[in-house]
């Protein structure tokens, strides 16, 4: 769980995630928070399986993430925000799949089903799915939502990803490198509850550019192969 600045949240999420009947341990990486985000985040370390990692500045959430995966020892793994956009609850459909043993990666998906969503800005969405088109086009994937929070992915996973994004083209490295690797890929749909940027979201045109910057340069980087 990548955390930056988000002391109204962090409580919340933290319940929600640790009230999630399956066992787990829970790695959050406080990315230099300077909002009150760090103390709450002192009061849950070490407790309901939550270890908390405190960056000494804000690095970006690829960074972040990465922290997570290096000290992760989960057989299956699932990225989580902090901002209650995403429901902790559907975890399991998340995760069935590859239980299941039908896939090694699973994108919770914000655009297909029937799931119950907040109706979001419309530049915001087409944003995203233009994006998501683009990562189709270079990775010969046909996903819906790329740039989705929920990814859920097996350990074998790990090895070929190491991630170098530090901001918000983890997504996109994420996908190229999955795509490049030969794993399953599976899309399940899940509820989804956005905020606007004057209740918190971070996201911003630039973070546009930085994914499709990040499609461009791993696309055409050396291949790691399992």
């Amino acid at each position: 769980m990548p955390v930056y600045n988000e002391a109204r949240t962090i409580d919340e999420i933290l319940r929600k995630v640790s009230a999630v009947p399956v066992e787990k341990e829970v790695l959050v990486v406080d990315d230099g928070s300077v909002d009150g985000t760090r103390e709450i985040l002192r009061g849950w370390d070490g407790k309901a399986g939550v270890r908390v990692f405190l960056h000494p500045r804000n690095l970006g959430k690829g960074r972040a993430v990465r922290t997570a995966l290096e000290n992760a020892s989960g057989e299956v793994l699932i990225i989580q925000d902090a901002d209650l956009e995403y429901d902790p609850a559907e975890y399991a459909q998340l995760i069935r799949p590859i239980e299941e043993g039908r896939a090694d990666v699973v994108y919770g998906s914000r655009f297909v089903g029937s799931a119950e969503h907040r109706v979001q800005n419309f530049w915001h969405s087409r944003g995203n799915r233009l994006l998501t088109l683009i990562s189709n086009v270079f990775t010969n994937l046909d996903l819906t939502d790329m740039a989705t929070c929920y990814k859920a992915f097996h350990r074998r996973v790990l090895p070929i990803l190491d991630l170098d994004s530090k901001r918000f083209g983890v997504d996109a490295e994420f996908t190229v490198k999955v795509a490049r690797g030969g794993f399953r890929v599976f899309e399940v749909p899940i509820s989804y509850f956005g905020r606007t940027p004057a209740e918190g979201k971070k996201i911003r045109l630039k973070d546009g550019f930085s994914a499709l910057g990040a499609l461009v340069r791993y696309s055409f980087a050396p291949a790691r192969r399992r």
